[in-house]
């Protein structure tokens, strides 16, 4: 994985290969953020990323500008490798060793993004779990966005505050706001 732009554009990262992860492909993670960047001014954002594996998201977020990342994933060795390179990086990315459900179930937080990116094979209840914790803890600061990252085969319309998808060989973005 590589990332797309900013102050570490280009910066090759390799994951190691024990972690039950499935980065974001390039492409995809260009059209998100090419997408966010018409909305948000990087630097003032309140970002989270959830399911956040090997921090692809976070660290992109990082190199635009982004200082308050909290990445939270239940797989300790995902949360030392997105450590270790935010240490590396000078990035000052936060990391949170969580399982996701019970995160957001405690979350007091505010946010303009919050992304999310589960296993792709993760039955649609548990999809629709993160939208539903998400909007009815009010979790968005104003004219915020969640995004959930999944697999074309998963249809996401149906639920309460979808708001639009966008499509990038085999995954899909869908934005959800209040």
């Amino acid at each position: 994985m590589r990332i797309i732009s900013g102050k570490h554009k280009g910066r090759r990262l390799m994951a190691p290969k024990n972690l039950p992860v499935r980065p974001t492909k390039d492409m995809a993670k260009e059209g998100l953020f090419n997408i966010l960047q018409n909305r948000y001014y990087f630097p003032d954002l309140k970002v989270l990323d959830l399911f956040a594996g090997t921090g692809n998201i976070s660290f992109e977020f990082a190199s635009r500008g982004v200082a308050n990342i909290l990445a939270v994933d239940m797989h300790m060795g995902c949360i030392n490798y997105i450590s270790k390179i935010s240490e590396e990086l000078d990035m000052n990315l936060k990391t949170l060793k969580s399982d996701v459900f019970s995160f957001l179930d405690k979350n007091t937080e505010k946010y303009d993004i919050i992304f999310a990116d589960p296993f792709y094979s993760m039955e649609i209840g548990e999809f629709e779990k993160i939208p539903a914790l998400v909007f009815e803890k009010n979790m968005l600061l104003e004219n915020g966005v969640l995004v959930i990252e999944h697999s074309k085969q998963t249809n996401l319309e149906q639920l309460p505050f979808f708001d639009n998808s966008r499509k990038y060989g085999s995954s899909v973005f869908s934005f959800f706001k209040d």
